[in-house]
């Protein structure tokens, strides 16, 4: 076989292997301890820790997973106060934006069916640095249901914009 002809074999091979393989493989997840369903690309782990949010004590759930050069998260907390869901919705968001020395983030409007309406429910996209200096994305998603506040996230480098808006219309409240 000659080399171009090789290479053209092999760039086939190649791009039928990555067709038949996809990077994404979506899969919906209900957590336990959470009403709501969410599809990921990957499998999640799952992680819980203690935290301070908007100066109250909180148990924080995640899922996590990394695929197509992306990491994938859905976060959340209850609110033992309803009056603190604002504060914590406001503390979050602000949160996402330092984490990643972020400038000045895009908002736009967000509505998952089922979801509690909020003012400070929304969605944002924000470019920043990580700790490492490394350049990142961020794409998040903030909204409540009843006294337990979400955090949706999609971070990387360059995270395609199709896996951004099937993970969070992939959102939802059965029922």
């Amino acid at each position: 076989m000659t080399k171009p002809a090789f290479w053209i074999a092999a760039l086939a091979a190649a791009a039928c292997s990555a067709a038949c393989s996809p990077t994404l493989d979506w899969r919906e997840f209900v957590p336990q301890g959470s009403e709501i369903s969410v599809s990921f690309p990957c499998r999640p782990d799952r992680s819980a820790r203690p935290v301070m949010i908007a100066g109250a004590r909180t148990q924080m759930e995640m899922l996590a997973c990394s695929a197509g050069d992306a990491t994938f998260a859905l976060a959340f907390v209850g609110v033992a106060d309803p009056a603190r869901i604002g504060a914590t919705l406001a503390a979050l968001r602000d949160s996402a934006v330092a984490n990643v020395r972020g400038g000045e983030p895009r908002s736009a409007a967000l509505q998952i069916k089922g979801m509690t309406p909020n003012e400070l429910a929304g969605r944002l996209a924000v470019t920043g640095r990580l700790p490492d200096r490394a350049a990142v994305q961020e794409h998040a998603a903030f909204f409540t249901r009843g006294l337990r506040v979400y955090q949706a996230t999609v971070i990387g480098a360059a995270p395609a914009p199709e896996a951004v808006e099937t993970f969070i219309a992939g959102l939802k409240f059965p029922g």
